[in-house]
């Protein structure tokens, strides 16, 4: 899984989760599109065969993934095509929150995209929100750049930290919201219907449900706390 020598950009490693509502095969492929690496998390792996994704690393504790995607983990293992790290079913700890680890370690400054997430139960949502944004790379990034991207049918998504900023390109006539996921966030949004200038916005306050970009190039910039954000076909 070790990325060329000559790779100097953070890498971009794509989760592909287990969600009972799983994203359509294409979306899992456009996921993929420049990832430097994929890591299946569970059922996950069953979306990565179905979208003929190549995966380097599988994690998961085995408990929701079918009869023959365990055998397809099991036989990529034994072929060498596939790292797994397996956790025990009775642990503190989600499946996602574990691969997220794994991913620290493996890839510290990497960009990461997730998808097959963020369908199902919406106590796994919220859950999964709050992995996503509490993930921090370390290493050297691009200024203002995300380190959070989120790819699901009919929609994509940022995590937004104080000083990042999400640049939305020949996206008008789309739906737009976000959700403060801190006790306090300062927001600032250009190219909409409805725009902000450094608007200090409450912890999970709906202010930025149902937005509409109008222009070619529209962003919000997040100055304080943390965003999600979403862009809706």
């Amino acid at each position: 899984m070790a990325l060329d020598a000559g790779h100097t950009d953070p890498p971009t490693v794509l989760l592909v989760g287990g969600s009972p509502e799983p994203s359509a095969p294409s979306t899992v492929r456009r996921a993929a599109a420049g990832a430097d690496a994929v890591v299946a998390i569970d059922r996950g792996y069953e979306r990565v065969l179905a979208a003929g994704v190549a995966c380097a690393l599988f994690c998961g504790d085995g408990d929701s993934i079918g009869g023959a995607g365990a055998e397809a983990v099991r036989s990529a293992e034994r072929a060498g095509s596939l790292e797994v790290v397996r956790y025990n079913p009775h642990k503190d700890d989600t499946d996602l929150g574990l691969a997220l680890g794994e991913v620290a370690r493996r890839w510290p400054a990497a960009t990461v995209r997730a998808t097959c997430l963020g369908g199902g139960h919406p106590d796994h949502l919220l859950g999964v929100v709050g992995r996503l944004a509490a993930y921090r790379p370390v290493g050297t990034r691009p200024p203002a750049a995300p380190a959070v991207e989120i790819v699901e049918d009919g929609c994509e998504g940022r995590v937004l930290h104080a000083g990042e900023a999400w640049d939305m390109v020949n996206a008008a006539g789309r739906r737009f919201s976000f959700i403060p996921l801190a006790p306090s966030a300062v927001v600032s949004e250009a190219g909409m219907r409805w725009e902000l200038d450094h608007r200090r916005v409450p912890l999970l306050d709906d202010l930025g449900i149902s937005n509409v970009i109008e222009a070619d190039r529209a962003r919000i910039t997040c100055h304080e706390g943390v965003l999600a954000c979403w862009l809706f076909a």
